[in-house]
């Protein structure tokens, strides 16, 4: 059974936090769109900072996880950085004191970080959130986990699922942020923590998929 070891997470952080990066003007233009504009901006110096901070040091999977999620927490602006971070942290906490981090493994780590988001935002499916991808990812991930799949076998249905996630924004009225005051004239447009919901959950499967042992 190919395992992701925890020691292995440093380049799958990095490879997170250039995603954002290159996505920092995208993710602007979206949240431009029925929200402030300035999410690319927010994401990009929180992920930015962590990568100056911690890119010549070692750190596993949950130790950069948990590094990542305290600056997002409370150097970052806007309401997303206590959100992401708390996602983070909680996705650490899960897993810190695992060596091995399997399929199922990874799948509970996940699953706490949208608990631990859901436990200050009350948004579920369907609100025009973050949710919207995470949540059909975790759940992909669990029945990958359930039905004995391999990581990459396990990893590309969980892409899929938060790329539906995040598609499926479109058509919805957003509930929550600034964008909700729009109501109807927020139908038509992604959101834009969908969006970079999707982009981490990408690049963290495509990090890990190449860390496999």
């Amino acid at each position: 059974m190919t395992v992701f070891k925890n020691t292995d997470g440093k380049p799958v952080l990095l490879n997170i936090v250039k995603a954002i990066q290159d996505n920092k003007t995208y993710l602007g233009d979206i949240d431009g769109l029925i929200g402030d504009g300035d999410h690319g901006m927010n994401m990009n110096k929180g992920f930015t900072l962590f990568e100056n901070r911690f890119k010549d040091m070692d750190f596993t999977f949950t130790e950069g996880m948990n590094e990542l999620g305290n600056i997002l927490f409370s150097e970052i602006g806007g309401s997303m950085g206590p959100i992401y971070g708390t996602i983070f942290m909680d996705v650490s906490e899960a897993g810190e004191d695992l060596d091995d981090i399997t399929v199922s493994d990874l799948s509970t780590m996940l699953e706490a970080g949208l608990n631990g988001l859901q436990e200050i935002v009350e948004a579920q499916v369907g609100d025009k959130t973050l949710v919207d991808t995470l949540s059909p990812a975790v759940d992909s991930l669990k029945a990958s986990s359930d039905a004995g799949e391999d990581y990459s076998t396990a990893l590309g249905k969980m892409k899929a699922a938060a790329v539906a996630g995040k598609e499926s924004t479109k058509d919805l009225v957003a509930k929550f942020g600034r964008s909700s005051r729009l109501g109807e004239r927020s139908r038509g447009v992604l959101d834009a923590g969908a969006v970079s919901c999707c982009i981490i959950l990408t690049a963290m499967a495509d990090g890990i998929c190449k860390e496999l042992s």
